[in-house]
């Protein structure tokens, strides 16, 4: 492995709307949201709420 490798690697770990690096990152179909950020924008992106 690379170092480049490495460092764009540590940018994708993090959300793209806030930057965040905590541990709950949303990463299925290439969302890359943190969990909060998820909530937020999530009806805007067209995921509903099924309960």
């Amino acid at each position: 492995m690379r170092g480049g490798d490495r460092m764009s690697k540590s940018i994708v770990n993090s959300c793209r709307r806030c930057g965040s690096k905590g541990g709950s990152l949303v990463k299925k179909y290439g969302l890359y949201l943190c969990r909060q950020c998820f909530r937020e924008v999530a009806r805007t992106l067209g995921f509903n709420k099924h309960r």
